[in-house]
């Protein structure tokens, strides 16, 4: 029942990797979907984030306005590490249920957590494998700006908000290069399996 953390910076190919994982048979728990899942209406991580950054981070409908949200987050990161200790908490605990839920119904299961913010948010827990998906920030700029169509300031201000490449590779067992081919990553996700299945 080994459970693996997967993380990456913005647009690192680490989502390719998850999918090709889970096509393998893993169980995927993915952190966004869980930060999401915590912001709806209504609860209780939404309400702080507007009581600590006002109402016009609330959307018309209630909801969570992300674009208003990023404007006062990112460059600035004592704002930045304000809404990551009212959403960090939460979606530990989320996960955490998760990931129980998953063995609980499936004790051989592979448990795979899509995780982009692992180094700030919960690197100490007890992964079986830490793998991390890696790109140079130039071919993930690149990415950003032409795949996802940010305008290039917005795509430094996003991978400068993250925690530097060093800091990510410096906890990986395993590191997946992607900046080549969809295939050849594929292929080295598949090689990663392997490893994963063979412990």
């Amino acid at each position: 029942m080994p459970l693996i953390a997967l993380t990456g910076g913005i647009a690192s190919g680490k989502s390719t990797i998850a999918r090709r994982l889970a096509s393998h048979g893993a169980i995927l728990v993915d952190a966004d979907q869980i930060v999401r899942d915590v912001q709806t209406p209504g609860s209780p991580v939404l309400r702080r984030i507007a009581a600590e950054f006002g109402d016009g981070v609330i959307a018309d409908d209630g909801s969570l306005d992300r674009p208003a949200l990023g404007a006062q987050v990112f460059g600035d990161p004592e704002r930045l590490r304000a809404l990551n200790a009212i959403v960090h908490p939460a979606v530990r605990a989320e996960s955490q249920r998760r990931f129980e839920e998953a063995f609980a119904a499936d004790e051989d299961a592979v448990v795979v957590y899509d995780v982009p913010l692992l180094v700030e948010a919960r690197v100490d827990d007890p992964w079986d494998l830490i793998v991390v998906a890696h790109a140079p920030e130039t071919e993930r700029l690149r990415r950003l700006v032409e795949i996802r169509g940010m305008d290039p300031k917005s795509a430094k201000e996003r991978i400068d908000a993250q925690v530097s490449d060093d800091q990510r590779l410096a906890i990986a067992d395993a590191v997946i290069d992607t900046s080549g081919s969809l295939d050849e990553t594929e292929a080295r996700t598949d090689a990663l399996w392997e490893r994963i299945r063979a412990r």
